[in-house]
């Protein structure tokens, strides 16, 4: 197979096969798939192509994905019996997740894929897709580029003149910069990056002109410093992309959030204010309902300086 002609069939083989290890997931699959448009559904076959070119195989991404798929269920499970998240701090988590090199590559290739087949992470994506100025000059940030598609994009589709990202997890950052190497092997501009706790950052010499941080809040036990350093770190006119998410358990996440309006007010006390966003309840789910029964929602707000 020509891997870079055949994107459609390798994103076919792949769905197949996790319809084959988890029948119970193919409908869920059949709408992610109708919900995509021609150009995500490259994206993903590049992505995958990637992934065969360094040497993995469709097996292994399937299993990375079902991994995310079935750790994700268990954490809601215990949500909805118990009323809170399993963990609470970064300790409970460090070892068995951001630490650990063989789950955090599952982990990493997993959320690469479920980003394209799980509608509410791909309504973030596309909405960070629209809202992120194209024209403006400037130093950009990511804290958390994860599989590094944002960064990519602003790269491809931005006028930045530089980028940086940085995450905790060694195994993260790895995987993000080879990604980066293998899509865009003649980047237009420079970029770095560096695995270190971003609290610990060294104040940059340069106020940020953008600042991307996306499924980060829940991760970390104190998310007001997070919001808080980079109000420190923007320029006044920087555009500044956040996302978390509400009531939503996962085998990492540490800081619950309840409400809407906890995660609006926690923005505002870190001297920042809304321009824009996006609250996505649970499929076929009202926002009111999902508060009632305390089901996931996804959020994404674009950000200003106050």
């Amino acid at each position: 197979m020509n891997l870079e002609n055949d994107f459609k069939g390798l994103v076919s083989e792949m769905v197949a096969c996790v319809a084959a290890e988890n029948p119970m997931h193919k409908k869920n699959l059949e709408v992610a798939l109708a919900r995509i448009s021609a150009e995500e559904s490259e994206q993903l076959g590049r992505y995958i192509a990637y992934c065969i070119n360094s040497g993995l195989s469709i097996p292994y991404l399937v299993e990375s994905y079902l991994t995310l798929v079935y750790d994700t269920l268990k954490e809601q499970i215990y949500f909805q019996k118990h009323g809170k998240y399993r963990h609470s701090c970064y300790e409970d988590v460090a070892n068995d997740v951001y630490l650990n090199e063989q789950y955090m590559a599952k982990y990493m290739y997993g959320l690469a894929v479920a980003l394209y087949l799980w509608p509410g992470l791909l309504e973030i994506y596309r909405f960070f897709s629209r809202t992120l100025p194209r024209d403006k000059r400037g130093r950009y940030l990511e804290v958390g580029p994860g599989p590094g598609t944002n960064m990519m994009f602003a790269m491809q589709m931005t006028s930045y003149d530089s980028f940086y990202g940085i995450d905790i997890s060694e195994t993260s950052i790895k995987m993000t910069k080879s990604i980066i190497e293998y899509s865009l092997p003649r980047a237009r501009a420079a970029y770095e990056l560096e695995q270190n706790d971003f609290l610990s950052a060294a104040p940059p010499r340069d106020k940020y002109a953008c600042i991307v941080m996306g499924e980060v809040l829940e991760h970390v036990e104190q998310p007001s410093l997070f919001l808080r350093k980079i109000t420190e770190m923007a320029r006044d006119d920087a555009f500044i992309f956040v996302t978390t998410c509400i009531n939503t358990p996962a085998i990492d996440h540490i800081y619950l959030f309840e409400s809407t309006e906890q995660v609006a007010q926690m923005i505002r006390d870190s001297g920042l204010r809304i321009q824009n966003e996006l609250v996505l309840p649970y499929e076929g789910m009202s926002l009111e309902n999902c508060m009632k029964e305390r089901l996931p929602v996804n959020v994404a707000y674009v950000l200003a300086k106050q």
